[in-house]
């Protein structure tokens, strides 16, 4: 993966602390396929956006990660960092953030399996949630010039 420069907007340390710790929610319910525990980041209304998937409520995203967590995320697990946060007020910051998934032995996320994702979260009765994430490949093959796509 090529490495990118972190920068933040200024914001509270503890609410730059608290949206950061967000990721490490979702790694941390994706290690034990705990779809409730990554659900629960979310908003109510909140939504997620992955390659060829949409969801939208927090319930929508439970379902589906309990599926994929019992089918095609099994045995697997995932890594993230952030490398931008931008607070728009506050109580809404974005987050950029690079990682993957690993498969079961993996101890580097793949250029295939390289994500960027983008996070939006807000400030709810004192705690930091998602509102919206959406994740697409870091990588994609260009087609040589003079070929078809």
């Amino acid at each position: 993966m090529t490495s990118t420069t972190q920068s933040t907007t200024q914001g509270p340390a503890a609410d730059q602390v608290a949206v950061a710790g967000l990721t490490q929610r979702v790694i941390a319910a994706w290690a034990y396929g705990d779809g409730d525990g990554f659900a629960d980041v979310f908003t109510e209304d909140g939504t997620m956006i992955l390659p060829g998937m949409y969801r939208k409520g927090r319930e929508e995203i439970r379902a589906y990660l309990k599926d994929a967590f019992a089918n095609q995320y099994k045995n697997t697990q995932v890594t993230g960092k952030p490398i931008d946060m931008r607070f728009l007020g506050d109580s809404v910051v974005v987050l950029q953030t690079q990682g993957g998934v690993l498969a079961a032995g993996e101890s580097e996320v793949s250029d295939d399996q390289a994500i960027r994702a983008t996070w939006l979260a807000v400030k709810q009765d004192g705690a930091w949630r998602l509102a919206a994430y959406q994740n697409s490949p870091a990588f994609k093959s260009l087609p040589t010039p003079g070929t078809q796509a």
